[in-house]
């Protein structure tokens, strides 16, 4: 049997050694390499939107990553999402945004869906994937999006401790209301880790985990 490669495309080098020792950890058979352009986010941010130009380079990469030899390619930010499921309709190997897998559990596991994000341009298009993975799962939902209020900016600013507790408390707030939270940035994982157990009422789902252990299920 061949070696399988992955190529992974990245809005931000902080991913590229989460990711790696994911892929070692579940996919030690597979060859990785990694595409970086935090331009990416940075313009989208900028934006507020995700543009068409922005939309075209993403295309462009997944272009890259399969003529450098990619079995299958994972887009690992989730506010580049639509445009990852256009260029997944122009190429010849599958091509994956990283949330969803994270948003198949999710409609699987409970009718009242929390979303929550530290960005509006992350927040929107995660939602409307979870609405459309429950259309094609044909599951009716009651879908509630949370955006953490300057988190994202205290996290910018080097002040992590403003943002883990602003997100930690946002989830706190949401697992009252909801069946299973969804985070729509990878960035905000390791806040999940410092909650109290009775605080963590419900499942609270972050998708570099679910995404490589999929990837690793079809392989």
């Amino acid at each position: 049997m061949t070696q399988k490669t992955i190529g992974l495309v990245h809005t931000s080098a902080t991913l590229v050694p989460v990711f790696a020792e994911l892929c070692n950890k579940y996919l030690p058979q597979v060859k990785v390499f990694n595409i970086v352009d935090d331009s990416l986010i940075k313009n989208t941010i900028a934006c507020g939107e995700l543009t068409p130009s922005t939309s075209k380079r993403v295309v462009n990469y997944a272009d890259s990553a399969q003529e450098a030899g990619a079995d299958l390619i994972l887009f690992t930010c989730s506010s580049i999402g639509p445009a990852v499921e256009t260029a997944a309709t122009l190429s010849n190997v599958p091509v994956l945004r990283v949330d969803q897998p994270m948003a198949d559990i999710a409609v699987q596991t409970g009718k009242r869906i929390g979303v929550i994000a530290t960005l509006s341009t992350t927040l929107q298009p995660t939602s409307d994937l979870v609405r459309r993975r429950a259309m094609v799962a044909g599951k009716e939902i009651v879908l509630l999006s949370k955006l953490c209020e300057g988190a994202f900016d205290a996290l910018m600013s080097g002040d992590a401790a403003t943002h883990d507790k602003k997100v930690g408390e946002a989830l706190i707030e949401l697992s009252k209301e909801v069946d299973v939270i969804l985070l729509a940035q990878a960035s905000m994982a390791r806040v999940v880790d410092t909650l109290d157990e009775k605080d963590k009422r419900v499942p609270i789902l972050a998708s570099p985990t679910i995404a490589i252990k999929h990837i690793a299920s079809i392989l």
